[in-house]
């Protein structure tokens, strides 16, 4: 029911002109324009942030030793506590990366909810389940590639076997890299077609969306590079959001000069 009356109270849509390119977002009247544009910026900030703080989180974590590395590169890795601070705030600025990518996507999830027209049932549930998954491997992920990291910083107890170091590295590149990244493709394919459907993003955007989450669910690779693609797309599509909002600004002050 209150779905329902946002939508009524939205006002009529503005059209495009045809021949103008892609479809611009219905843009609402009275109180409801001031809150899709709140909501366009709000994504279109914390989008930003995530991705800012993902590639920081990445860099730092990326310290530690991978699968390749052999046993006598882990033990010397963390009995030299070489790479322990980077490693234990890249574990630190994770959540704070996560938390912003909720905001982004409860943001864009509340914008796509106050333009006009009915909204797809299976996307949206579809986009919040990804999501979710998605940023709970990331932490699960994270968590368990800085283990052995956080023993050398929080524990005086002996080192576990450079096996057992390499185990949970393991388990954290299956998480992120297998179950991670297909969840964060399939996020990009529902916020994609959602927000298509709503003119938030242009045609060719959108082409590239499908072509970079296809990639994401086929992809097989443990580099970090792959984890690159998906706060890219984050920063692209933020960028789609707040465009139009300084298009509809310059064409309201346009306007108000001709008045």
């Amino acid at each position: 029911m209150s779905r329902t009356k946002a939508r009524r109270s939205a006002g009529p849509a503005v059209p495009s002109p045809r021949g103008s390119g892609p479809a611009e977002a219905p843009v609402p009247a009275g109180p409801a324009a001031r809150a899709v544009t709140g909501h366009r910026r709000v994504a279109a900030i914390t989008g930003a942030l995530f991705a800012g703080l993902f590639v920081v989180a990445l860099l730092l974590v990326r310290q530690a030793p991978g699968l390749a590395v052999p046993g006598s590169g882990y033990a010397a890795f963390y009995e030299a506590g070489r790479g322990t601070v980077l490693v234990t705030a890249g574990l630190y600025v994770v959540p704070f990366a996560g938390i912003a990518f909720m905001w982004h996507m409860s943001a864009a999830r509340a914008l796509v909810e106050a333009l006009p027209g009915p909204t797809p049932d299976l996307p949206r549930w579809l986009q919040l389940a990804s999501g979710l998954v998605f940023v709970c491997m990331l932490f699960a992920g994270t968590a368990a590639v800085g283990a052995v990291a956080l023993l050398t910083v929080f524990s005086s107890a002996d080192l576990p076997a450079p096996g057992v170091a390499r185990a949970l590295t393991s388990v954290g590149y299956g998480l992120v890299f297998v179950f991670g990244v297909r969840a964060a493709g399939m996020f990009m394919i529902t916020t994609t077609t959602l927000t298509r459907k709503r003119g938030l993003m242009p045609r060719w955007v959108a082409l590239l969306s499908y072509l970079a989450a296809g990639f994401l669910l086929v992809s097989t690779t443990f580099h970090p590079a792959i984890l690159l693609v998906f706060p890219g797309w984050v920063l692209v599509f933020s960028a789609c959001l707040v465009l139009p909002v300084r298009r509809a600004t310059a064409r309201t002050a346009t306007s108000k000069e001709t008045r």
